[in-house]
């Protein structure tokens, strides 16, 4: 059993989210930080809502960190803070009962539960179905939809998002984690210095190598090993996908052009095997760094 809150560091509280109104709260960040901060293009229908869904909300976990010390009656930063977000403050309503704001998300999803549903939302970008084959017996878990509110883009808010996915792991006893990881950016030629960095030097070993649908393929071979100014190529990755690499994940073969979210995607194949020890000491063998 997981615990609740997974996870607290000073006002900031991690938990998964329980109910359907919670998961919307989710939805409002995430549509603020892709598409009115970032260059997705909402459909009529998010905004309408100003949310980002889909299919897969219904059926995955959805982790969200809350901050306890804006509440909004308390401050007017706050109350922008919940505008941001979508969030309508009545004055009226008790103090005690208004939500604190949603600062961050990740959304988990279970091979038990993507088998009985609708797969994975990875497989829509990258053949990973002969990557599950291989490993039949070992458990994955997709990782998705990560985003952070910009003033909380910091190491505290990041750090709890991952005990979360440590306890997540911890919990399910999962094996193996997969994911698109985004570069902002439709023209692979201009993140050509990110891209080749990935291929020549992170990429995955045949036995966890997956390779984007035919159909939807993009190079990210486009420079020699040689030409790769390795100091330039880190500065140019965006943060989650450095996180990633230092946990000791691998990149896909090829890339993925997605013109409604404005990104380049990059599989990220993340064995718990392959994780740095260091980390597994930081977080703890039972997960309780940040623990409640």
């Amino acid at each position: 059993m997981l615990p609740r809150p997974l996870g607290r560091i000073g006002g900031l509280e991690l938990r998964l989210a329980e109910r359907p109104k919670e998961v919307k709260r989710a939805q409002r960040l995430r549509y603020h930080v892709f598409f009115e901060e970032m260059s997705a293009v909402a459909d009529p229908i998010a905004r309408l809502a100003r949310r980002d869904m889909d299919m897969f909300d219904a059926v995955c976990d959805h982790l969200i960190v809350e901050d306890h010390a804006a509440r909004p009656a308390r401050s007017l930063a706050a109350t922008l803070l919940h505008g941001l977000q979508g969030f309508r403050v009545d004055p009226s309503e008790p103090e005690e009962k208004r939500k604190p704001p949603v600062v961050g998300t990740y959304r988990l999803l279970r091979q038990e539960v993507a088998d009985q549903a609708f797969g994975f939302y990875t497989a829509g970008e990258f053949d990973i179905d002969p990557l599950i084959a291989r490993h039949q017996g070992l458990s994955f878990l997709e990782l998705g939809r990560s985003c952070v509110l910009k003033p909380y883009r910091d190491k505290r808010t990041v750090e709890l998002l991952w005990h979360g996915i440590w306890a997540y792991v911890l919990a399910h006893k999962v094996d193996v984690m997969i994911g698109c990881a985004s570069l902002e950016g439709v023209d692979p030629e201009r993140l050509k210095l990110p891209l080749s960095y990935l291929h020549h030097f992170h990429a995955a070993p045949e036995e966890w190598r997956a390779g984007a649908l035919p159909g939807r393929r993009a190079r990210f071979d486009l420079l020699p090993k040689e030409a790769i100014d390795l100091k330039a190529a880190l500065r140019a990755l965006p943060p989650l996908v450095k996180a990633y690499l230092r946990l000791g994940a691998y990149v896909g073969d090829g890339a993925v052009v997605d013109h409604e979210f404005g990104t380049t995607d990059v599989l990220v194949v993340l064995p718990r095997s392959a994780i740095n020890p260091r980390y597994v000491v930081y977080y703890g063998a039972e997960a309780d760094r940040h623990a409640a």
